[in-house]
């Protein structure tokens, strides 16, 4: 991951790309972020943080996450991206209840009478979800007065911006600039890919 950070006081900036490192980190978000840029403005004070994910978040089915198979009335699984295991065990409890899930090992589930068809189309995560901890995270960073805040999300860029004063436009404006420039700097990018 890529992080690059602007701003007035030069000590603050290195200060600032360390600690979103390991919130980002902390929050387990690393892997789907590719390039962060930040501009940080204690005067006005203003911050800005433009982060491309390395795909636009798409939601999960348990499919994408286990491997699956019916032995007789039941259906087993196992895990294979252990980031979802929470949100395989919590939708298999809401679908057949807790006594017709066994979880034998840290990765492997049984499901009594389960619907092997019913089970792999399950969502376990949205699209949303993964942006919204991306977005969390992001504001972790700020500084705790910092109130107002205005968010762009367009594809795989979001763009927040944040201050202690009222949101006005022209600092809107300013958020949108540099959500502009990190957009074409991707269109760019992909087209110097694609060539």
């Amino acid at each position: 991951m890529y992080i690059e950070v602007t701003g007035t006081d030069i000590y603050g900036n290195d200060a600032y790309k360390e600690l979103f490192k390991g919130i980002i980190s902390d929050s387990g978000t690393a892997g789907s972020i590719e390039k962060v840029k930040m501009s940080m403005d204690p005067s006005t004070p203003l911050f800005i943080i433009s982060v491309i994910m390395k795909s636009k978040p798409e939601s999960k089915r348990m499919i994408d996450a286990v491997s699956i198979r019916t032995e007789g009335k039941d259906v087993h699984l196992t895990i294979t991206d252990e980031n979802y295991a929470p949100q395989i065990t919590s939708a298999l409890w809401r679908m057949y209840g807790r006594d017709k899930v066994e979880q034998q090992t840290r990765f492997d589930v049984k499901i009594e009478n389960g619907d092997e068809d019913r089970i792999s189309e399950t969502e376990i995560a949205s699209g949303d979800d993964a942006k919204q901890e991306v977005i969390g995270a992001m504001w972790r960073i700020l500084p705790e007065g910092i109130k107002a805040r205005y968010n762009i999300s367009e594809g795989r860029i979001i763009t927040i911006a944040a201050t202690e004063e009222i949101m006005t436009q022209p600092l809107k404006d300013k958020a949108q600039k540099m959500h502009n420039e990190v957009k074409d700097n991707l269109s760019a990018q992909e087209a110097e890919e694609n060539v």
